[in-house]
């Protein structure tokens, strides 16, 4: 079993940045054993869709949306994801969820709310 906790939403004027963090915690082998961490947002009335992910090698991928303006990153531990998000619009207001994969199982966050308003 693994848990997970964003931080880091909240409201920003357009051109602004925020970063979201995502702490994986739980079974010692199922943390250590993650072989993708992934970003996914989720806006009123729309589908959730993939923003982001990163392999374990390290390897990355973005929705064309959101290309050359957020970056995903982890840490050495490879336990926390990060999403930096910069210049941000507000067609990129949303629930955040993070997700990882681990020995053939999915595991969501709750979701963090970010608003890009004025």
């Amino acid at each position: 079993q693994v848990q997970l906790v964003e931080s880091g939403g909240g409201l920003v004027q357009p051109g602004g940045s925020l970063r979201l963090s995502c702490a994986a915690s739980g079974s010692i082998g199922s943390v250590f054993s993650i072989s993708r961490m992934a970003w996914y947002r989720q806006a009123p009335g729309k589908e959730r869709e993939l923003v982001a992910f990163i392999f374990r090698d390290g390897s990355t991928n973005y929705a064309d949306s959101v290309k050359g303006r957020f970056t995903i990153s982890r840490d050495n531990a490879k336990t926390t994801v990060y999403l930096q998000m910069n210049s941000l619009k507000p067609e990129d207001t949303a629930v955040y969820y993070c997700n990882v994969i681990t020995g053939g199982n999915s595991y969501w966050g709750r979701g963090t709310r970010v608003t890009v308003s004025l």
